[in-house]
């Protein structure tokens, strides 16, 4: 091992150091030099080869734990597969019977009758009743039916009561209550009931 005297490094002459005569160079000059081109191959070596491999290994670590999130949100819902199903029968079964209490067309006109029987037991006198012009939706027609009775606050909750109990869905919007004069009020309400559009999407 050679014996180096760093105190030497001071009494290098610089101007006699020439590249073509590096074997003459002081111990310490050489020294130096080495070590500053194995600092160089080494920062190059580690920029050129390890650092894009360290890359691609932290992206492959971000890929592996991203694979496995989504390999735990599937397994998961896999898991539970069969559950979904009779929770799909089970709905598909609900809208069944939600359909079947939509009226169909030979229907329809039997709901005025089915209205103005539960008006009139309720104690309110028909001033008006009759179908509004059928709104179209996308799955549905929407049927609304205008109507206006007299009569007093707890009469037309009888009213809306006994409406709720229909065999078929009616769904009560827009009222409007109006005094008529010895206690006796004019109410105004939109009855909408549905029909199922069979084939559309």
């Amino acid at each position: 091992m050679m014996n180096l005297d760093f105190k030497a490094f001071k009494d290098v002459d610089w101007n006699e150091i020439e590249l073509d005569n590096i074997g003459e160079w002081p111990v310490i000059v050489k020294v130096i030099c080495g070590a500053f081109i194995a600092g160089l191959v080494l920062f190059f070596s580690y920029s050129l080869l390890v650092s894009d491999e360290i890359d691609s290994y932290h992206n492959a670590v971000a890929k592996e734990v991203e694979l496995r999130t989504t390999y735990r949100t599937k397994y998961a819902v896999a898991s539970k597969l069969d559950i979904y199903r009779l929770q799909m029968i089970e709905m598909e079964d609900k809208f069944s019977q939600l359909l079947k209490r939509l009226p169909t067309s030979n229907e329809t006109p039997g709901l005025l009758d089915d209205l103005s029987y539960v008006g009139t037991t309720s104690g309110l006198t028909f001033l008006k009743i009759g179908w509004l012009p059928e709104v179209e939706k996308e799955f549905y027609t929407e049927l609304p039916i205008k109507i206006e009775v007299v009569g007093t606050y707890h009469e037309f909750g009888q009213f809306v009561g006994k409406v709720a109990q229909l065999p078929r869905i009616v769904s009560l919007h827009d009222f409007s209550i109006l005094s008529s004069g010895e206690k006796q009020l004019t109410f105004s309400v939109i009855a909408k009931t549905y029909r199922y559009e069979e084939g559309t999407k």
